[in-house]
């Protein structure tokens, strides 16, 4: 696509002026009129002849395969031309609308090549075409704006982030409480036997098993541990309001993030992990299996996992989850919710679950209300949005206080720190031999 530049209209119509002044006043005779408008022509013909069209173009882009979500996929891009390219063009790549809009860029030219970096926001898990990418540049003169379009044929695979994983931050975390500093705090206080020792001063005696002492005619101790092969369900609202997005990711994502570190962590621990997931009706089901075998598996389940524009039914999906339990264990539950009569919904489901089993309730807190909170009011409308703001933030505390009565562990935080927070109360858990 090749179209006239700023300087080519203005120079037509400098001469359009001045051939207009010339007719009027009759000082040119009509050969001097007709010249300088065949210079200009003449000029940008050379101009479009002598510059590098958008024909034969070779655009490509190289990447990784894989980008986590929440973080930017980097492109290097390399554009080859049949003609001398401009030293700076402008781009626009344009990639699948569920990956977000287009990215601008530009590249650098050295005679007939050009290269930059493209940086695209990886805000949906999935996999995306990268459509077309739109070039734009001045000819050799500045008679003309060439803008061509390339199509392209390649894609962004987003998957969830595990960078903590990655990384061995969780691995260090997770073997220094559960196998360093704290391993004595777990040995002599679980439910799983250990071993036999001789009894010493300072000793708890209501550990003296009398009837083995009674044999040995000395005193012996039996020595417990906290059992490692626990039962970890990581559940998984997937509807409409887990698709709101929070820090530049749907939080049914943030989600994805923190549970799959927490698998990582269980697997460290030597637990089972399982996942199941619901919307308006219970979803994908994984068993509980041993969680450094079952982390791949849970990876590719969530990564498929779709953005659903349904409301949840956590009543119907915690009930079909509790009649799949058939042992004691730790169920984690990323959800949100919106109104009085879903989170009673809720609290009712949560009840049923808590009688048996250790509850763990992860949400977000809602920015767009707290920023509310936090601006002035000025006049009648802010203050009508702050008292519904206050009401909505009241509401949320007096359910999650429920919640916590019950003794189920809450978990409200920013979605950067519920990894963290998901982890390290994983770990508390376990320090303390409840589930």
């Amino acid at each position: 696509m090749i179209r006239p530049s700023r300087r080519l209209l203005a120079a037509t119509l400098l001469l359009l002026g001045f051939s207009a002044l010339a007719i009027a006043s009759g000082a040119l005779p009509e050969i001097g009129l007709a010249l300088p408008w065949a210079a200009l022509l003449a000029a940008a013909a050379v101009d479009a002849a002598i510059s590098p069209w958008g024909r034969d173009l070779r655009f490509t882009l190289s990447s990784s395969d894989e980008v986590y979500s929440g973080e930017r996929a980097i492109f290097a891009a390399h554009l080859e031309a049949p003609a001398p390219l401009p030293p700076q063009i402008l781009g626009w790549l344009e990639p699948d609308p569920a990956l977000g809009p287009a990215t601008r860029f530009t590249l650098t030219g050295s005679g007939r090549r050009a290269t930059g970096r493209i940086g695209v926001a990886a805000r949906r898990r999935g996999v995306f075409r990268l459509r077309r990418v739109w070039l734009d540049w001045r000819s050799r003169f500045g008679f003309w704006q060439i803008s061509p379009r390339v199509a392209l044929q390649t894609t962004l695979t987003v998957v969830p982030n595990i960078r903590p994983v990655a990384s061995g931050k969780i691995d260090v975390v997770a073997r220094s409480e559960l196998y360093g500093i704290k391993d004595n705090s777990l040995i002599g206080g679980g439910a799983e036997f250990h071993q036999m020792r001789d009894f010493v001063p300072g000793m708890d005696t209501r550990s003296i098993d009398w009837k083995r002492s009674a044999r040995r005619r000395d005193l012996a101790v039996k020595e417990m541990r906290a059992e490692r092969n626990h039962q970890v369900m990581l559940v998984l609202d997937n509807g409409h309001l887990m698709r709101e997005e929070i820090a530049d990711l749907p939080k049914i994502d943030h989600a994805v993030n923190a549970a799959l570190a927490t698998a990582w962590a269980a697997g460290i621990g030597g637990d089972l992990v399982g996942l199941y997931s619901f919307d308006a009706t219970p979803g994908l089901y994984v068993p509980p299996r041993p969680g450094r075998a079952a982390f791949p598996a849970l990876r590719r389940h969530m990564a498929t996992l779709s953005y659903r524009t349904v409301a949840a039914n956590p009543t119907l999906a915690l009930i079909h989850l509790h009649a799949q339990l058939k042992r004691r264990s730790l169920i984690v539950v990323f959800s949100d919710f919106a109104d009085t009569t879903t989170a009673a919904l809720m609290v009712e489901a949560l009840t049923l679950l808590n009688r048996r089993h250790i509850i763990v309730f992860a949400t977000f807190r809602d920015p767009t209300v707290e920023a509310r909170l936090a601006r002035p009011t000025t006049d009648l409308s802010a203050m009508a949005e702050t008292v519904a703001a206050a009401e909505i933030q009241d509401e949320r505390r007096r359910l999650l206080d429920g919640l916590a009565r019950m003794g189920v562990l809450c978990l409200e935080t920013e979605p950067g720190a519920l990894t963290a927070r998901l982890v390290s109360t994983y770990l508390r858990i376990k320090a303390r031999d409840l589930i």
